[in-house]
């Protein structure tokens, strides 16, 4: 009965993400919540259209943050390090020192390479530049990470994926976090060539495959096709897990790593 107590408390009480599904970074930990069984309602902001509160949440003014009783994060890894440390099972670290510390490397390449180039320079030109910032796409930055610095991301990738299953035998958070920058990658056009990266090809195609991707799939593909002002709306409409608040705004505003 105690135990039963327990489950039930722990399934009723909601963690708070704030964040968009369509960043890869807010992708990856709800991916990790719902691979954990771990219920979350979301406030479904940009970065660039949070209010000076989420100034105080995400003093980078970076996505996402979670809110969780009295603890409050906003950098994904410690959000994602703490997710296990709270709820263990099902693992979503490997056992062994050795690969725990390369997973965490896996991520920390993700996270900031992967990052770089197919956030900042690809997702960025095809997709924020034009539609946030109605921007102009630049096409020497998009042609030079298309011809250059992806296919460098993809050959070091290539060497490290499996041909089968997953980089540690189960579902890590390296195969996550790996996975949700290819998820962004497709919005803005591109696919890996199945030809030169094989390995890479099928390992996307089955991570993104995941009950976890799934789930929020659903989100990103309307989200994906609606205008900014009109997302809180639209995830309404379709069920989304919602806050009753929101801290965004009406206009965006430039955070302290943009220029």
């Amino acid at each position: 009965m105690a135990d039963g107590r327990l489950a039930t408390a722990r399934m009723s009480a909601r963690v708070r993400i704030v964040g968009s599904y369509l960043s890869p970074y807010v992708r990856k930990v709800l991916v990790c919540l719902h691979m954990k069984g771990v219920p979350y309602e979301i406030d479904p902001i940009i970065p660039f259209m949070g209010d000076d509160r989420f100034s105080k949440l995400s003093p980078l003014r970076r996505i996402p943050v979670l809110i969780d009783a009295d603890v409050t994060l906003s950098d994904s890894t410690v959000i994602c390090e703490y997710l296990e440390e709270r709820h263990p099972e099902p693992a979503l670290y490997p056992r062994g020192v050795a690969e725990r510390a390369r997973a965490r490397w896996l991520e920390e390449f993700a996270d900031t390479r992967m990052g770089e180039v197919f956030i900042w320079r690809l997702f960025n030109q095809a997709v924020i530049n034009p539609f946030v910032w109605r921007k102009k796409t630049d096409t020497a930055i998009l042609n030079r990470t298309l011809t250059e610095e992806i296919p460098h991301v993809l050959d070091y990738l290539e060497g490290e994926l499996p041909a089968e299953g997953y980089i540690f035998g189960d579902p890590t958070v390296a195969d996550i976090a790996i996975a949700s920058f290819f998820r962004n990658a497709r919005f803005a056009g591109f696919r890996v060539d199945t030809e030169r990266w094989p390995r890479t090809a099928a390992f996307v195609d089955r991570t993104l495959g995941l009950a976890g991707f799934q789930a929020v799939k659903f989100f990103e593909d309307r989200l994906i096709r609606t205008p900014l002002a009109k997302h809180r709306t639209a995830l309404a409409e379709i069920g989304a897990p919602l806050t009753e608040d929101t801290y965004g705004t009406p206009a965006p505003r430039r955070g302290m790593m943009q220029t």
